[in-house]
């Protein structure tokens, strides 16, 4: 006796060794014996064989179709044996018998399982909608493997092309779409950004860094509100001094000016004064969430993210012929450098000039700095606040952080709108020239004396602090050790960074005797400090990341196949004359740092962005470490 059963969701046949009623003793056409229940019993019969029955069944159920199954069959439940009655028209044998039960099993839209052997006729309705899902599921399933298909051959299907920016930085892989797409990059062994490049979706890799960048911080665009500009303070006091900036050509946001009044049988007063948009600009305004949603200013090579709308930079920036509100911090310095005392006052200053660096550095460098220097614009101020800035340096006992490393700027020439045409040039300075160290110095002086105001008012204030190596935001006023100062403030750049706004609100609060838009302790400072920190980090990271690709695409341009370069640690080097660090695993593990090395270029992927360079040969002579500029003025 053999007997057809249920098991695990699925049939099987094998001979009967022992009937127990309640259990069976069965072998399997494999030789495998197993105990089963009675009740999976579905049939019993003695021909054909065990190992024949579901063979030579599954053709026949294949030929029973599932629609004319259903017409055939009366509504409620029903026993596979009583259908195969009906359907064959006369006691079925069991080949008949289980064809049918195969078919029916087979077919679930059509027929509901009810128990062992039983089955329900689907109602029209729910059948009708199970055949439409069931159709759609099959039109997907030709699209995705003709979306596929193009993919492999490099060509965009439409429905592909309109949802790339998604498959780059957020896909949805419930979307057969994507479900085509990264099967195509698993096939082609090709990333995203890879495959659609090859497609034609990503027209350059400039746009795909762009673009990431903008879908992460700025997902509703770069535009602004169509806000209009406070108008400026017109009873501040007017100072009586000629103030001066120094930045260099590419400079819009002029946040600070410097100036030098003589004081006969004293010394002199040296003016720090700061664009004060946080006179107009009032805390919760709709201009303040423009800048607290944006938190800075975005750099990058031949373009920018201003934080502030342009109508509202050009209405505080430091622009030279102009009267411009400002807050200035004076010291009133004695021959020697010393500061005897200082007074920050609000006040409009008269912007005598905006100086830039390509323009005076030819004049005023480390070179001509000990001799006589030509007669020029501001000469005599320039000189008096150099010697003034080594004073400082000297008292802090800390070189200046803008000592010993080199800057790097790049002009890229061209339309970024189509950035392939784009030609980059990248120009090389020692950084720490006298108008380096003279700025920074007196920005450290402005940030730890407004940041030591403030902590002595107890007036809450976002510092900058350094204890044990380690750079953070915090609102006590922490020293910072690698500045030497007891406290440290950003405060000199209210138009492009949002906390030095923040911090200039509670500056000019301190000065009128007003009550602060931020009280200690205050969970909207600490939430805006937060999300400064995150943010600006991320921002920069950007930067690095799109100097990175200029000048990859420099080496492009140039045909660079060979440079030369400086090991920085364990398989890290930095190319020659540009700001750009890259990992050779081919670099001998011996060497140490400041070693001198040879690269080959072998292949540059933008996308990456990365170069892979092999090591050529160790070069004789080594090189004095960089200063890790911290960027704190």
């Amino acid at each position: 006796m053999n007997v057809l059963f249920e098991e695990d969701g699925g049939f099987k046949a094998g001979s009967v060794m022992a009937d127990n009623d309640s259990s069976l003793q069965v072998e399997m056409p494999s030789g495998k014996r197993s105990k089963i229940k009675a009740a999976t019993v579905l049939l019993r019969f003695e021909k054909p064989t065990a190992a024949a029955l579901l063979e030579q069944a599954a053709p026949l159920a294949e030929e029973v179709e599932p629609d004319f199954l259903w017409e055939c069959v009366s509504d409620g439940e029903f026993s596979f044996l009583d259908f195969a009655r009906d359907y064959y028209g006369h006691e079925p044998g069991p080949l008949e018998a289980t064809a049918v039960l195969l078919a029916v099993h087979a077919a679930p839209v059509y027929f509901h399982r009810k128990g062992k052997g039983r089955f329900r006729k689907a109602p029209a309705d729910i059948l009708a909608a199970a055949l439409a899902s069931l159709e759609k599921k099959r039109q997907q399933a030709l699209a995705m493997e003709s979306w596929i298909s193009q993919l492999k051959e490099f060509r965009l299907p439409p429905e592909i092309a309109a949802i790339s920016d998604a498959l780059l930085y957020a896909p949805d892989r419930n979307k057969s779409e994507t479900k085509a797409f990264e099967t195509a990059c698993s096939e082609t062994g090709l990333s995203a950004a890879q495959l659609l490049f090859k497609c034609g979706a990503i027209k350059s890799a400039y746009f795909l860094h762009y673009r990431r960048f903008l879908h992460e911080q700025f997902p509703k665009g770069v535009s602004f509100p169509g806000l209009e500009a406070p108008r400026l303070p017109v009873d501040l006091p007017r100072a009586d001094v000629r103030a001066f900036s120094i930045d260099d050509a590419n400079t819009t946001e002029i946040d600070d000016a410097l100036s030098v009044v003589k004081l006969p049988g004293i010394g002199s007063r040296i003016g720090i004064h700061i664009a004060a948009p946080g006179l107009a600009i009032e805390h919760g305004s709709p201009l303040d969430g423009v800048a607290r949603a944006r938190l800075s200013t975005v750099y990058m090579p031949g373009n920018k993210i201003t934080m502030l709308p342009d109508a509202v930079v050009q209405n505080y920036t430091l622009a030279g012929g102009v009267d411009c509100p400002a807050v200035s911090l004076y010291l009133t310095v004695n021959d020697v450098f010393e500061v005897i005392s200082q007074e920050s006052r609000l006040e409009m200053v008269h912007i005598a000039a905006n100086l830039r660096h390509h323009e005076v550095e030819p004049w005023f460098n480390a070179e001509s700095i000990n001799g006589p220097l030509p007669d020029q614009p501001f000469k005599d101020e320039l000189l008096h606040l150099w010697h003034f800035a080594n004073a400082c340096e000297g008292r802090r006992g800390k070189p200046s952080a803008m000592q010993g490393n080199n800057d790097y700027n790049f002009a890229i020439n061209g339309d970024l709108t189509d950035p392939d045409r784009c030609t980059v040039e990248i120009s090389e300075r020692k950084r720490g020239s006298p108008l380096d160290k003279l700025v920074a110095e007196l920005m450290i002086v402005a940030n730890s004396t407004w940041g030591g105001l403030l902590a002595e008012k107890n007036i809450a204030c976002l510092y900058r602090a350094q204890m044990q190596g380690k750079v953070r935001m915090t609102t006590s006023p922490l020293p910072h050790e690698g500045l030497g100062v007891p406290q440290y403030a950003w405060m000199t750049s209210p138009l492009r960074r949002y906390c030095d706004m923040v911090n200039q609100w509670q500056l000019i609060a301190c000065l009128k005797g007003e009550t602060p838009a931020f009280a200690q302790k205050s969970a909207e400072l600490f939430g805006a400090m937060r999300d400064f920190e995150l943010t600006y980090a991320a921002y920069a990271e950007f930067q690095r990341l799109m100097e990175r690709y200029w000048c990859l695409r420099w080496l492009q341009q140039h045909g660079v196949t060979e440079i030369e370069a400086t090991v920085r640690r364990e398989q890290q080097v930095k190319l020659d004359h540009l700001p750009l660090m890259l990992r050779i695993p081919s670099l001998p593990a011996d060497l140490a740092p400041r070693q001198r090395v040879r690269l080959a270029i072998e292949s540059i992927d933008l996308l990456a962005p990365e170069a892979a360079c092999r090591f050529v040969c160790l070069l004789d002579e080594a090189v004095e470490p960089e200063f890790v500029d911290e960027g704190e003025q």
